[in-house]
């Protein structure tokens, strides 16, 4: 909005740009930039810390933080932020499949990954999310989130020689790089938490610290806990400080106070620090944490959206081509805001946990009734904003769908979810998976899920039981969540290992640091000569990684799974089968119906009963396999146990 005092201000901070170091063609970008974004960021910024004395000179230190991250930004990198401007859809084409990886366990360190790249190009993967690999403490760190020092490598990964030299690689073959930023907190060794306890003001006010229990005892009122197992409650009592910190994490995990603006201001410099080494997407985690209120979860809040909104208009200014995920976690009803409004003002990328944690539901049950209550009730997303979908992932498996969602398939949400845990467990009669319950909260009965994809989907059983066909359905279960994941629309995001058919690795039980968080029974060390086996036919390596290769190059050649809302799940009258139409949104594609089989045995699609949901069918080629799907009776077609089709009409 328009007003005199935000003029003159804008005016001001035009005039104060430093161009002596600077091209003419660089001042206008950063002049035009800043302008098309000031008004936005003020109002945001003054709506976060007005209120405060030193709201206008904190302002003025973040403008001044921006031309100096501006300015530091490559030619190059600035070229490639004018190329994406110019087509600001580029991150939704179906061309794009990501690895989410632990780059220590992958491959050694960063010199490794690079090393790989060949072998993530031969699967068909063009992004890597190099999980934390910023300086953390030895021993526990939280799988490397806990971060001592958030502008160094940690020597176990390598130096930033080593980040330039994976950054050149992996643009020379057209590949993204994503990283993590740790938003939320910092490591009780980083700097900021010495010199607090070392009696700096100035540091002191960066965490949240109380000098006795009467202010944690009323946030405990209302905050949950995220670790009740390993690390209880929300404060942890510091012998140096004196004080109560706020530790939402682990007792070692210091949360950081926004309310500080000096806070958001070091956050900021430390996102424009990895977006000017290259990283083409930043993964912010834990966003949904970043601001506290008394009387509140202290999740989700208002001012946690305007903090996120801020930073995207502080990133169009000095880092435009950069895209940014929120790592939140949420229910469905949480997760939409992250994207912002229509206006798409916040992040462009999401984890599309709701998704993941449903096509886990389905194998449990083998029916995808609840997946489908859950996805309809599901709005669109913005435009020019993507899903991240996902089987697995380095963390546990939330049910984090709403119950509202089971109850509608006639069933009781606490049984429901009780039997899920069972289930995944190992402990239900019958069930094939082989997982390990994470996170049990004895007070409410919650727990989450660790274990490898292919464990869970019961090859672990299988190939102990040495079951020929209990081995083939789980190959069959693995092929179909990811054939799901890639034709839904968005970015697939594989997680390493899940290619190689990678098993439960259990020797984390013999690691101090890692005994106490099963967790790390998916967060395999790759074992290279058994990934050679993928060359091999008929070993469980050749079959996931051959399927999954088939299926990457296919999505790429397909436009209609590029991601522009263009979804429809369908009703059928078989409770075992998910049905869901990719509509053609230009006259050169084709619509694409994905169908797929949660149970152990084949089904038979009426397709009758999609005519009832608009969908017109004539004879039906199943892309994957490359061969006409027999219509039997006139109208059913049968689909495999525990299989799925990519069917187009021919």
């Amino acid at each position: 909005m328009y007003t005199p005092e935000n003029q003159i201000a804008l005016k001001n901070a035009l005039a104060n740009h430093d161009t002596a170091k600077v091209s003419a063609d660089a001042v206008q970008d950063f002049n035009l930039r800043l302008a098309a974004n000031y008004h936005s960021m003020r109002k945001l910024f003054m709506q976060l810390y007005g209120q405060r004395e030193d709201a206008e000179p904190q302002l003025t230190q973040l403008l001044d933080h921006l031309r100096v991250a501006f300015d530091q930004r490559s030619k190059s990198l600035k070229k490639l932020d004018q190329q994406r401007e110019v087509e600001p859809d580029w991150f939704l084409s179906q061309k794009w499949v990501g690895m989410a990886m632990y780059g220590d366990r992958f491959a050694g360190n960063l010199a490794g990954i690079n090393q790989r790249v060949d072998y993530l190009q031969e699967l068909g993967v063009n992004m890597i999310h190099i999980m934390p690999m910023m300086r953390c403490p030895e021993g526990a760190n939280d799988g490397g989130y806990a971060i001592s020092d958030f502008r160094d490598v940690d020597p176990r990964f390598g130096t930033m020689k080593d980040i330039a030299t994976l950054t050149r690689t992996l643009r020379k073959h057209d590949m993204l790089l994503t990283l993590d930023i740790v938003i939320n907190h910092t490591s009780d060794e980083h700097d900021w938490a010495q010199r607090a306890r070392a009696g700096e003001q100035k540091y002191q006010d960066y965490y949240y610290r109380y000098p006795d229990r009467s202010m944690p005892d009323q946030f405990d009122l209302t905050m949950p806990e995220v670790f009740p197992e390993t690390a209880p409650g929300n404060f942890t009592w510091d012998e140096d400080l004196q004080q109560w910190v706020m530790t939402v994490f682990n007792d070692y995990q210091w949360d950081l106070n926004y309310t500080n603006p000096a806070v958001l201001i070091e956050m900021l410099d430390i996102i424009f620090f990895w977006a000017n080494q290259g990283a083409d997407i930043l993964r912010l985690d834990a966003p949904a944490f970043i601001w506290k209120m008394l009387g509140t979860t202290s999740q989700n809040l208002p001012e946690a959206h305007l903090i996120l909104q801020l930073f995207r208009d502080c990133m169009q200014i000095v880092c435009p081509g950069v895209l940014v995920i929120a790592e939140a976690i949420v229910e469905p009803r949480d997760i939409m805001p992250y994207f912002g409004d229509e206006q798409n003002d916040e992040c462009q990328i999401a984890y599309n946990a709701t998704f993941m944690a449903l096509l886990w539901d389905a194998v449990a049950t083998g029916k995808p009734q609840i997946m489908q209550q859950a996805l309809w009730s599901l709005p669109d997303k913005p435009s020019r904003t993507t899903w991240l979908n996902y089987v697995r992932c380095h963390d546990d498996i939330g049910l984090g769908f709403e119950d509202a969602s089971i109850s509608q398939c006639d069933l009781q949400p606490y049984a429901h979810r009780r039997y899920l845990k069972d289930y995944f467990s190992g402990v239900f009669p019958g069930s094939p998976a082989r997982g390990e319950l994470f996170g049990v909260n004895d007070k409410t009965g919650d727990a989450r899920i660790s274990g490898s994809l292919a464990s869970l989907a019961g090859l672990e059983a299988a190939i102990q039981s040495s079951d020929p066909v209990a081995i083939e359905l789980a190959y069959q279960r693995i092929i179909t969540l990811h054939a799901l994941i890639m034709a839904y629309g968005g970015i697939t995001l594989l997680y390493y290992g899940d290619e190689l058919a990678t098993l439960n690795d259990y020797s984390y039980r013999d690691v101090p640091e890692h005994a106490a968080d099963n967790r790390w029974v998916h967060r395999p060390e790759i074992d290279w000569e058994l990934a050679e086996q993928r060359k091999v036919s008929g070993t469980p390596q050749q079959r996931i990684f051959s399927a999954l290769q088939r299926l990457i190059t296919l999505r790429k050649s397909l436009p209609v799974l590029a991601d522009f809302n263009n979804r429809q799940i369908l009703g059928n009258d078989n409770p075992h089968l998910l049905t869901l139409i990719r509509p053609a949104i230009t006259a050169e594609q084709e619509s694409l119906l994905v169908v797929a089989n949660f149970d152990r045995n084949s089904h038979h699609l009426n397709l009758h009963a999609l005519r009832s949901e608009g969908y017109a069918y004539g004879e039906l080629y199943d892309l994957y396999t490359e061969q006409v799907v027999p219509v039997i009776m006139g109208h059913l077609i049968e689909v495999p146990a525990a299989g799925f089709y990519w069917l187009v009409e021919r």
